[in-house]
């Protein structure tokens, strides 16, 4: 696809000067309408809703016809565990705020807790999310977007081992 020129005024000299400006054309966008049914806890800055708010005003505005909307796949235990230790991943698989107290030793080693809590769903909120992300870099490294967009991706910390844990990918 050709790219489409876009000119804009330069607005901090008051001058009219000019600048040509590539706009991209071809915009990757994922999203799960079951991304903001989640929760993170009463005082959390992190609010999944908005995730789904963001969405709305893409539908409003009808930016979503100037993008190919995908649903993402949810990231399977193995494509985690190619970033993430095994343990962790299996962590994550198990821990709910029902049974967390059996975890108290992993809690303190993956860092999880007040910053990065335990909430119901927490494993396939972070399939969705990294689903979305890993399917993001897939149109992009294959050349097929040149803008990809996953805003439930990349909300928080990530490591290898660590409970910095929504960024999964």
């Amino acid at each position: 696809h050709p790219m489409k020129p876009r000119t804009f005024l330069d607005t901090t000299t008051h001058t009219s000067l000019f600048s040509l400006v590539t706009m991209p054309e071809r915009i990757s966008y994922f999203f799960d309408g079951d991304i903001g049914n989640y929760y993170y806890g009463q005082g959390h800055p992190m609010k999944p809703h908005r995730v789904k708010m963001t969405h709305n005003l893409l539908l409003n505005y009808g930016l979503y016809k100037h993008m190919t909307v995908y649903r993402p796949h949810l990231c399977s235990q193995t494509d985690m565990a190619r970033f993430h230790s095994d343990d962790y991943v299996e962590f994550l698989r198990r821990i709910t705020p029902d049974n967390m107290h059996e975890y108290s030793r992993q809690l303190q080693r993956f860092n999880v807790g007040e910053d990065c809590p335990v909430f119901d769903g927490l494993y396939e909120f972070c399939q969705i999310s990294s689903g979305g992300s890993i399917g993001a870099a897939v149109k992009l490294n294959h050349g097929q977007s040149d803008i990809a967009i996953n805003w439930a991706g990349g909300l928080h910390h990530a490591k290898k081992i660590g409970g910095l844990w929504i960024l999964l990918h």
